[in-house]
C-alpha cells in the first residue's frame, strides 16, 4: 500500500509553492477524517511488531525498526483522544520526518491523498472541540477534514528545549533591548512560544501571527505606522492554512513597503526541494526546526544587517 499510495509524492509536494497543499487523509477510529501535508510523510505500513519501553510516556506505543533505524512510535489516536491503537493488529503506521527527526504514528486507517487550496484551510473554531492538537480544518467532498498539529502532539512526549546554550547566552546577556521587532508567524501554538520565548531571551519585542494571511494585514498596516512600531525581520512557519510561508514572502516581495523586509522561512519540513523554493520565493534563509542557536544568531545577523 505504502509504494503506491506515496509513489508520486514529489509530485504533490510541488503544489507547496502555490498556497496548496497535498495531504494524505486517515482516520482515528470514527468517521471523522484527519490530514498531514503528504511532504512530511516517508512511507505508510501495516503496523509492525512494536517493542514496548517500560517508563515511557504513555502516548509512545512503542518502538519499531525503519530501514535499520529504531524510530519510535506515537499512538495518533490516544493522541487524540481515540481508543488507543498500540494492540490493533489492524492499526496502519505512517512513519513522518518532522525538525530533522523520523517517527511513526499509529492510525486506525488510511484513505488517500487529496489537494486543498490553502485559502482553504482555516483555524478551527473552538466549539468544534479539537484544542490545541488541529491547527486547521477543510472540507473535501462535503467531509470535514482536521488537519494534525503533529509538532503538538510530538512536544507532548518530547518536549523540545526552546532555551539558548550557555554560550549564546553569555552573548546575548550583554545586548541592550533591540530596537527592531520581530514578527513571529505560525499556525501551532506550540511552535509559535518556542520561537516568542527565545526571543524574550534576546530582548527582542516580537509581534504574533496565527497564519499568512494574518501576517500580511498586519505588516500592511504597521507599514504606516511610526518607525518604532514596524516590524524589520520576520521568522515565519510553511506550512499553513489561508496563506503559506511561501506566499507570504512572494506577497512581501511584491510589496514596495514591504520588500525590504527580512524573511526567515523556519519550518520543520527539510529537503533539497524545499530550500529550492525558498531561494525562488526571495526568502533570505530556511532554518529547519528546531535550532534555537541557529535561529538567535541568524536573527541578530539579519537584524544588524537591517539596521546597517
Amino acid at each position: 500500500m505504502g509504494s503506491t499510495l506515496l509513489d508520486k509524492v514529489e509530485w504533490h509536494t510541488r503544489l507547496a509553492g502555490h498556497n496548496r497543499v497535498a495531504m494524505l487523509l486517515f482516520r482515528l477510529g470514527d468517521e471523522q477524517l484527519f490530514g498531514i501535508n503528504v511532504f512530511k510523510v516517508r512511507q505508510v505500513l501495516q503496523r509492525p511488531p512494536l517493542e514496548r519501553m517500560p517508563g515511557a510516556h504513555a502516548l509512545l506505543a512503542g518502538s519499531c525498526d525503519f530501514g535499520g533505524q529504531t524510530i519510535p512510535v506515537i499512538d495518533l489516536a490516544a493522541a487524540l483522544g481515540y481508543a488507543p491503537l498500540r494492540d490493533a493488529a489492524s492499526a496502519h503506521l505512517m512513519v513522518t520526518e518532522f525538525s530533522r527527526s523520523v517517527q511513526g504514528f499509529l492510525v486506525a486507517d488510511l484513505q488517500r491523498i487529496v489537494h486543498c487550496e490553502g485559502t482553504a484551510l482555516v483555524t478551527p473554531a473552538a466549539a468544534l472541540g479539537f484544542g490545541t492538537r488541529v491547527n486547521a480544518v477543510t472540507r473535501v467532498d462535503g467531509a470535514l477534514v482536521a488537519v494534525v498539529d503533529a509538532e503538538h502532539v510530538l512536544g507532548l512526549v518530547d518536549v523540545a528545549h526552546d532555551v539558548l546554550s550557555e554560550q549564546m547566552l553569555r552573548v546575548v546577556s550583554v545586548l541592550p533591548p533591540h530596537p527592531q521587532r520581530v514578527m513571529v508567524v505560525d499556525d501551532s501554538l506550540m511552535a509559535r512560544n518556542q520561537v516568542v520565548n527565545l526571543l524574550k531571551q534576546m530582548n527582542i519585542e516580537c509581534v504574533v501571527a496565527r497564519d499568512g494571511r494574518e501576517a500580511l494585514d498586519r505588516l500592511l498596516e504597521l507599514a504606516e505606522a511610526p518607525a518604532a512600531d514596524r516590524v524589520s525581520l520576520l521568522v515565519s512557519d510553511i506550512e499553513m492554512p489561508c496563506m503559506d510561508g511561501y506566499a507570504l514572502t512572494r506577497a512581501i516581495r511584491e510589496t514596495p513597503a514591504l520588500r525590504r523586509l527580512k524573511v526567515v522561512l523556519h519550518s520543520s519540513i527539510s529537503g533539497i526541494f524545499n530550500e529550492a523554493l525558498v531561494k525562488e520565493v526571495h526568502a533570505d534563509c530556511f532554518i529547519a526546526k528546531y535550532q534555537p542557536d541557529l535561529l538567535a544568531q541568524t536573527v541578530l545577523g539579519l537584524l544588524t544587517e537591517r539596521q546597517e
